[in-house]
């Protein structure tokens, strides 16, 4: 990795970056708002850079970003946490079309990347960075907001299928379109695959783990005028997976798991004072039903089920260019349920909370964001957190020079407060402290991009089990600090080059016998390197490289996993106007590499197949 990093400064000196095509974010702070006016760090993942890399896991596309880890349980559909700047997997706060969506049934209501395939999914916003000013718990690493696509005007239809290896089949179709006051859309996305074994090659794993996933996903707006709209919005998503549950070494096994999982959206949004002020009230929905067999076939041995329902109301006030207010109120109300091995257990929660947002522009180019939340939680009490950040351009965006300062905190899961045997009721949140300095740097006319951010987080109060008290406690700090760049080039139309690099130093601060220990699953240094270039014929072709160093998968330090270098081909070729055949193989030179100790990966692997659009 010491020749990763000198291969990373040539890189950097090598190869400027492109200019993101999306100059407007929405995950800062819950509205639209154009970059220069955000001085966070925020990477859009839009739909032509999902399309052309082909990926299958939301969580490859997120790789690829830089200040993401991962973990993923064996095959496709496996256990996968997402790490944001060396934060905890449940500490990555995750959207779906606006509904949060971490399982609230979870041992730390952490959410499962696992099930969430690409499908019809059209953006992806990662903001890096603690972040409860705007979402309360959870958002001490950062937040991951999913998007599947708006409404087209008039009338459109997407259609595709591949078929590879492990004989695998991925499909998906989608409609949408808009006629007067009405927009709306519809998809179904389906995923089959024989897969691999959950236990890894060098360990003797050989009965392969099947997985299902049937993803669908609606959307309906209705403006009945200029003002007053309704806006809905769901998501579904059913997975069956094979998988081993191995203790000790690891081993095949015969067992199931299936998910049903339920997103709800129902809002209302009014415009009043000219549109200065403007009013969103929603009741979100979600529920998470788990359940796990020994054997298929036979009734579940254990299962789980997790509902959140949330009312939001949210207004922003713009009584001039050069500020904006906003300001909410919210109120959620997890749940979650347990049976299995002759138990059942329930319990619930309430949290109240509301923020205000200011973003004022006192000078050309300036951009100041600053706001405070309180969160009342009917377990431990009150939470406040604030947060300020600031982004000034001297040159009408071509610069950006950045600073952030957030506050965040998670509250303790309902598990970890009421669990029969290991819960502990007097948990305090979870809190954290993160800094950022960056900035971006436009070139040559938005032909490339130079972006570059140093952070570090503090976290205290961090939740673990005791085995001394065999519960839970407050007993982890941690600290995170590093460096994330991104490069991105397009020197001719034709070609387009992307780069990312993050340097992640995130130990144990506790003051026990693993202080200084890296934390686990969460390697040091990671870079990716993506080109793809649209020959004059038509046919567009590409390739993505993306290393990741050493890590450790327990917090002793004592049992490493190796790093490794995966590389991706692409291709895709237009044939006629309506109609696109597409191939890629994945992990070309067939590395031998684990994210978590035991469990398998795709060795090389390759799919084909076509797309319809109208």
């Amino acid at each position: 990795m010491k020749m990763l990093g000198i291969s990373l400064i040539a890189l950097l000196a090598a190869t400027p970056a492109l200019a993101q095509d999306d100059d407007i974010v929405v995950t800062a702070s819950g509205i639209e708002q154009p970059r220069d006016e955000v001085g966070q760090a925020v990477t859009v993942i839009d739909a032509d850079t999902i399309r052309t890399r082909q990926a299958v896991d939301v969580v490859d596309l997120l790789a690829t970003t830089p200040g993401v880890r991962f973990s993923r349980n064996g095959s496709t559909g496996g256990v996968t946490g997402v790490s944001l700047r060396g934060a905890e997997t449940t500490q990555t706060l995750v959207l779906i079309d606006g509904v949060k969506v971490n399982d609230p049934s979870g041992i730390g209501d952490g959410y499962d990347f696992g099930h969430l395939l690409t499908g019809n999914i059209r953006r992806i916003e990662v903001l890096r960075g603690s972040n409860s000013i705007v979402y309360g718990s959870q958002a001490i690493g950062g937040v991951v907001n999913v998007m599947t696509g708006a409404p087209s005007e008039g009338f459109a239809v997407n259609a595709s299928a591949d078929y590879g290896y492990s004989d695998t089949l991925n499909a998906k179709a989608d409609v949408s379109g808009t006629r007067g006051a009405v927009s709306g859309g519809v998809g179904v996305a389906y995923f089959n695959t024989d897969g691999i074994s959950s236990v890894g090659r060098s360990f003797g794993g050989v009965e392969k783990d099947g997985y299902e996933n049937i993803a669908t996903n609606a959307k309906l707006k209705i403006a009945f005028s200029d003002t007053l709209s309704l806006d809905l919005r769901g998501y579904y998503i059913h997975a069956d997976l094979d998988y081993d549950s191995f203790f000790g070494a690891p081993a095949d096994s015969s067992d199931v798991s299936k998910l049903d999982q339920y997103v709800g959206y129902a809002g209302m949004n009014l415009a009043l004072l000219d549109g200065k002020l403007t009013n969103r009230a929603a009741v979100t929905w979600l529920r998470n039903d788990r359940d796990y067999y020994f054997v298929r076939g036979t009734d579940p041995d254990y299962g789980y089920s997790g509902t959140n329902l949330r009312f939001e109301y949210e207004g922003v006030y713009a009584p001039v260019d050069q500020a904006k207010l906003i300001f909410g109120y919210e109120h959620e109300r997890p749940d979650y349920d347990y049976f299995g091995f002759g138990d059942i257990a329930s319990a619930k929660a309430n949290i109240d909370s509301v923020y205000a947002l200011a973003v004022v522009k006192p000078l050309t180019g300036l951009a100041v964001t600053g706001g405070l939340r309180h969160d009342d939680h009917s377990q431990f009490g009150g939470a406040t957190t604030f947060g300020a950040n600031a982004n000034y351009t001297p040159n009408a965006g071509a610069t950006n020079i950045r600073l952030s300062y957030g506050e965040g905190f998670k509250a303790p899961s309902l598990y970890q407060l009421y669990d029969t045997y290991s819960g502990n009721s007097a948990l305090r949140p979870e809190r954290s402290k993160s800094y950022d300095i960056g900035f971006d740097q436009s070139l040559d006319g938005d032909k490339a991009m130079l972006s570059l951010t140093a952070f570090q987080r503090d976290t205290r109060n961090q939740i673990n089990y005791d085995y001394a008290t065999y519960t839970y406690g407050n007993l982890d700090r941690t600290r995170a600090r590093g460096v994330e760049a991104t490069l991105t080039l397009k020197p001719v139309e034709a070609l387009t080059v992307a780069a990312s690099y993050s340097y992640v130093d995130a130990r144990d601060r506790s003051g026990g016998a693993t202080d200084g220990n890296r934390l686990p699953r969460r390697a040091a240094n990671a870079v990716s390197l993506s080109a793809d270039y649209l020959w004059s014929f038509g046919l567009s072709t590409g390739a993505t490289l993306t290393m990741v160093g050493d890590s450790y998968d327990d917090t002793a330090n004592t049992r490493q996993l190796d790093g490794y270098g995966l590389a991706g081909l692409r291709a895709s070729f237009p044939v006629g106007e309506h109609l696109e055949v597409y191939g890629r193989i994945d992990n070309l030179f067939d590395a031998d590499y684990a994210t978590a100790y035991g469990y398998g990966t795709y060795g090389r692997s390759a799919y084909g197949g076509v797309r319809v659009r109208f």
